[in-house]
């Protein structure tokens, strides 16, 4: 990883925060995409027109993985890869909330090596470079390290505590819920939340950045079996995610009758 990366993506995240407030109140010309991936809007092409004439002229040589943008068929074969996802939490800035983010990340052969989340209305600006740590607005960040599952604070639609997700008992957690998926990655990093679950396939967007700052704050990230995330795959999805402490996440995985690797 060049050892701006992180510090482009940074610029970049700011660029699009501009961008895309200059939006709110403006006419959103609100689209739904196919197959059920959710609502875009001028906003969201907006954005990704942005990052994309900034990242890609900085780094011309890096694939390219957008939410926004037509799948680029040589970005396996590229030294790495932007994954973006210019507005997570697009229904929430539809309706004219503060909880939506841009999620940015660069991945190297199959993992994310710099990442940003970026939420400008909430003035939360989290950050990860592999091996230097995570932090917000500039001061590092540590998860909980909660022990065990039982009583977490937990971020989770209700669907993932259906009793056919916990073979071993369904934990009693305090659940709650956020809109943008990378946003709840980050609370996990910063120890406002214990653990984040979901047991569907997750989009890459909404993910490699928040994966990367919740491991270099100091908990784990795996998919819904306990194995270790992967990312630029030919589908551009995960399987399921679970983000904890490492004792949270082993005890997680004991309960839903998998093996954490």
């Amino acid at each position: 990883m060049p050892a701006t990366d992180l510090s482009l993506l940074v610029e970049a995240a700011q660029a699009a925060a501009e961008t895309a407030t200059r939006h709110i109140g403006a006419p959103l010309d609100v689209r739904d995409k196919p197959d059920g991936q959710g609502p875009v809007t001028a906003a969201d092409l907006a954005v990704n027109e942005t990052l994309a004439s900034i990242l890609q002229a900085a780094r011309p040589a890096y694939g390219w993985l957008s939410e926004e943008s037509a799948q680029d068929p040589t970005r396996g074969l590229a030294p790495a890869t932007f994954i973006i996802d210019p507005i997570d939490g697009t229904r929430n800035f539809i309706e004219g909330g503060e909880i939506w983010a841009h999620s940015l990340a660069v991945c190297e052969n199959g993992a994310i090596t710099a990442a940003v989340v970026y939420l400008p209305l909430a003035d939360k600006l989290y950050t990860a470079a592999r091996g230097h740590g995570a932090r917000l607005n500039d001061a590092p960040i540590a998860p909980t390290g909660r022990p065990g599952i039982d009583g977490a604070h937990v971020l989770a639609t209700r669907p993932n505590l259906d009793p056919a997700h916990w073979p071993e008992g369904v934990p009693d957690v305090r659940r709650a819920h956020r809109p943008s998926l990378a946003y709840r990655l980050c609370l996990v990093a910063d120890g406002s939340f214990d653990a984040i679950f979901t047991f569907r396939d997750a989009w890459e967007w909404d993910v490699a950045a928040g994966t990367l700052i919740i491991e270099e704050a100091g908990a784990t990230v795996t998919d819904r079996d306990g194995a270790p995330l992967r990312f630029n795959g030919p589908t551009a999805r995960v399987g399921g995610l679970v983000g904890a402490s490492h004792e949270a996440a082993a005890d997680i995985a004991r309960r839903r009758g998998v093996s954490a690797t």
